[in-house]
């Protein structure tokens, strides 16, 4: 289920909460494990066993890494043994099938004998969240190694940071050591309840109110037929889907973090208003945190970072956001996307100190900006042919025909037109959230409440519209 749909709304939240605060203190972990994993298992209950099972192996592994005495040997095994099957297991339901057919790919290429891939990998369903929470449990290791974390008291306490429902599936990804505390001792308030509470709402209303509109305009455009977008519905396609890819992830870490303030939680922000930025540096910063702390800190540093001379740091900056891409999806538009950012974080850093930067800020803005646009269409597109010509109906590469005017007709219609100037307004010109709601009063508590109110009554008419980031 998701959140924004009524079955979580009046049916999963209510009794999770009831069960929760009716449990005894001591054993709320366990409670709160036990309704994480219904609300997993709600899509398909065979994931349960494989995020079990996954949770069962990381913390055995913590434990041999942990024990006092132990031989760096066995501290090194049971880090190998963690990394390598949280890889694998992620390899195997996201990539493998990606990886055969581009074998295959490569092979007709040179004119070698066709490598099909095995029927059985055509069929597999990717789990729910399991980039996320394999990240997220493979952490759990590499900081006991690194002597970051101090080992889970117990296998409960562990499984409940593993499958904790308000993160599970699309993050913001956390790490054990920063709730380790919370975990096993947390506060629960009625100040921080409400707080919570008020902050879901207002993701509520961002994901149904912003993200859906704009995710039907871009969706108007990204899958019209060749000859039908001009180069204006071209750049209003891909200005919705990045309006809606933006509310729509904030507003699922807003509902997150909201959910984890009502039950006690305190969990790290995951956008800082990122339209804002005037350079891919500064975008990264602002951008799904969580995940860019995260490689910088397992991936780019380990890599050496910028201790091994300019020349290396760029190679590891275009190697970390092409891994980057390549994890948001088993495509080589993901990859190409990562691609790109990671060339341009390179060039930032090559300019830095060398080129005396003489842009003023309000030209250096809508350059980022225009980057970020065009990597889009490649995070958005199907294919790689799709993105291909979308990039050149942007530019005018297009030959049009009627069917233009008909979709203009469509996607400019002056009620589209109003919802992408609010969305502008809210990217660029409001707080977010976070800034917004420092501080909750009365009246924000009560527009939170009339934004819930109408949220839900126009999710009735939108339909189904789950959150971009659950197939990552």
């Amino acid at each position: 289920m998701v959140f924004t749909s009524h079955t979580f709304l009046f049916g999963f939240l209510p009794l999770a909460l009831l069960f929760y605060f009716l449990t005894p203190a001591r054993w709320r972990s366990l409670t709160l494990t036990l309704v994480s994993y219904v609300f997993y298992g709600w899509w398909n209950p065979w994931f349960v066993f494989l995020m079990l099972g996954s949770t069962l192996l990381d913390y055995q592994c913590g434990r041999a890494i942990s024990r006092e005495g132990a031989s760096t040997l066995s501290r090194k095994a049971g880090l190998y043994v963690s990394v390598l099957a949280n890889l694998g297991v992620l390899a195997f339901f996201k990539y493998a099938l990606f990886f055969s057919e581009s074998v295959n790919s490569i092979a007709l290429l040179f004119g070698w004998q066709e490598v099909a891939a095995p029927e059985f990998l055509r069929t597999i369903v990717l789990p729910v969240g399991i980039s996320f929470y394999t990240f997220q449990s493979m952490s759990y290791s590499i900081d006991l190694y690194r002597g970051h974390a101090r080992a889970a008291k117990n296998f409960v306490d562990f499984a409940c940071y593993v499958s904790l429902f308000p993160q599970l599936v699309a993050g913001p990804i956390v790490r054990y050591g920063s709730i380790a505390e919370q975990i096993r001792n947390r506060e629960e308030t009625l100040p921080g309840f409400v707080g919570g509470f008020t902050r879901f709402n207002y993701g509520f209303a961002k994901k149904v109110l912003l993200a859906n509109p704009m995710g039907a305009i871009a969706d108007l455009c990204f899958e019209a037929g060749s000859g039908s977008l001009s180069p204006a519905l071209a750049w209003v396609g891909v200005l919705a889907y990045a309006f809606q890819i933006y509310f729509d992830f904030s507003a699922y870490s807003d509902m997150a973090l909201g959910l984890g303030r009502m039950l006690g939680f305190r969990f790290p922000e995951n956008f800082d208003s990122p339209y804002k930025s005037r350079s891919i540096t500064e975008f990264w910063r602002r951008w799904h945190i969580s995940l860019s702390s995260f490689l910088r800190d397992y991936l780019y540093i380990p890599l050496g970072g910028n201790r091994k001379g300019r020349a290396r740091t760029y190679l590891n900056l275009f190697l970390v956001m092409l891994i980057g891409g390549l994890w948001h999806g088993a495509q080589w538009t993901f990859v190409i996307w990562g691609g790109i950012h990671g060339f341009w974080l390179a060039l930032e850093r090559f300019c830095k100190g060398r080129v005396k930067w003489v842009l003023p800020s309000w030209v250096r803005w809508p350059v980022t900006f225009s980057v970020l646009l065009i990597t889009w269409v490649f995070f958005r597109a199907e294919s790689l042919e799709v993105a291909l010509r979308y990039l050149a109906a942007m530019f005018g590469g297009s030959d049009l025909t009627p069917a233009s005017d008909l979709l203009s007709d469509v996607v400019l219609r002056p009620t589209h037109l109003l919802q992408l100037g609010i969305a502008f307004v809210f990217a660029f010109f409001l707080p977010n959230t976070q800034q917004f709601l420092q501080r909750v009063c009365a009246w924000k508590l009560v527009l939170g409440l009339l934004l819930l109110f109408g949220s839900v009554r126009i999710l009735s008419v939108q339909g189904f519209n789950p959150f971009l980031y659950f197939q990552f």
